[in-house]
């Protein structure tokens, strides 16, 4: 796949909700451990909804690929008002922001989308690196996928989120060794010793799904 035509971009982020609704049940067990249990309802739910909520933004943004991610990602959030379900939709947003003026999303394009995403988690999450959250395995994916485009600015967009997969999975790997600060996990800090934080799966997921959509 060279690029991703405006018109085809709410189908790149529905596979992305397929996906989460298919791992629903799988995350909201992991969140239950040591979350509150419903991070599978809200990733399956906001992404799920993503791509109708772009569809409905389309004609206003007028081939603006970024401007229709914002705006749905604006709307996303009032759909799951949770601190995950604001991480998710800021992220969309910066990512979007990231987007403004491009009608088509190519390697290059996307790399600039992840980064965005991971900073809008980080805008609004306040977290760094180490503290295992979801920034844990987008940040990584982030930047693997930002050197795949600084090593070849021709790279592909399979080439940037094979890139962004493998980083996002061995960012979910390096969870297992950190000492949680938020939340309910970091309360129970000696439960999350060898165990993949919950967060950090669901962004390795969000990558995933980005890729089944890339690589069918």
């Amino acid at each position: 796949m060279d690029k991703i035509l405006f018109d085809q971009v709410p189908d790149l982020f529905a596979s992305v909700g397929d996906l989460f609704v298919e791992k629903k049940e799988e995350l909201c067990e992991m969140d239950a451990k040591l979350g509150d249990g419903d991070l599978g309802l809200t990733m399956s739910k906001g992404y799920a909804a993503l791509p109708d909520l772009m569809r409905a933004e389309a004609a206003g943004a007028a081939g603006d690929v970024g401007k229709m991610l914002m705006k749905a990602g604006m709307k996303m959030s009032s759909l799951v008002p949770s601190t995950m379900g604001f991480l998710m939709s800021t992220g969309v947003m910066e990512g979007g922001k990231a987007l403004k003026g491009k009608t088509e999303i190519d390697g290059a394009a996307l790399a600039d989308y992840l980064v965005g995403f991971a900073a809008g988690v980080q805008k609004r999450g306040k977290c760094q690196p180490g503290q295992r959250t979801i920034y844990d395995a987008v940040l990584p994916a982030a930047e693997a996928a930002k050197a795949a485009v600084e090593k070849n600015p021709a790279a592909s967009l399979n080439e940037v989120i094979d890139a962004a997969v493998a980083a996002a999975k061995g960012g979910v790997e390096a969870t297992r060794t950190m000492t949680p600060v938020f939340g309910k996990a970091a309360v129970h800090a000696a439960q999350c010793v060898g165990v993949e934080d919950q967060g950090a799966v669901a962004g390795y997921y969000k990558m995933l799904g980005l890729s089944n959509y890339i690589n069918k």
